[in-house]
């Protein structure tokens, strides 16, 4: 038996980046992966942070890992919690800050989106603009997520 999968394809990662950019009031990083973590685009914008560009990849890389996003483990991975010890795995590529999300078509993983460079709300609420931004080929968490209850 042959399985297909869907995947990010660089036109789909280009189309994420822009919208991002575009939505970002303030230097930004952006990467997006492929469902197995895997880079497909990353950027940081002119006057971004330079540690910016290495936290997107890696809340990219959380999203994907555990198809959920990055700001979804806070509280598990705090002292004594059950997932204690969490973003030290993996040689501290799992990053439990805000601004990763999974990228899904027809609820199954494709990939993932990581955005940084500001204060954990804005990260998502550039993550989550990209994602709307592309909504008729991915899910949108845009509905569903705390952080647009913010006011993000």
């Amino acid at each position: 038996m042959i399985r297909t999968e869907s995947v990010v394809a660089l036109e789909l990662a280009e189309r994420l980046v822009k919208a991002a950019q575009d939505s970002a009031e303030k230097p930004m990083a952006v990467a997006v992966t492929d469902r197995h973590g895997e880079l497909v685009l990353a950027t940081r914008m002119d006057g971004a942070s330079r540690v910016a560009l290495a936290l997107a990849v890696d809340k990219a890389f959380t999203a994907a890992a555990f198809n959920a996003p990055t700001d979804a483990w806070g509280e598990v991975t705090k002292p004594g919690a059950a997932d204690w010890g969490l973003t030290s795995a993996l040689a501290g590529r799992i990053v439990i800050l805000a601004g990763g999300f999974p990228l899904r078509s027809d609820g199954e993983l494709i990939g993932a989106i990581g955005v940084s460079g500001a204060a954990p709300h804005v990260d998502n609420a550039v993550a989550l603009a990209a994602l709307r931004a592309c909504a008729n080929v991915v899910d949108s968490f845009a509905d569903s997520h705390p952080a647009e209850q913010l006011g993000a």
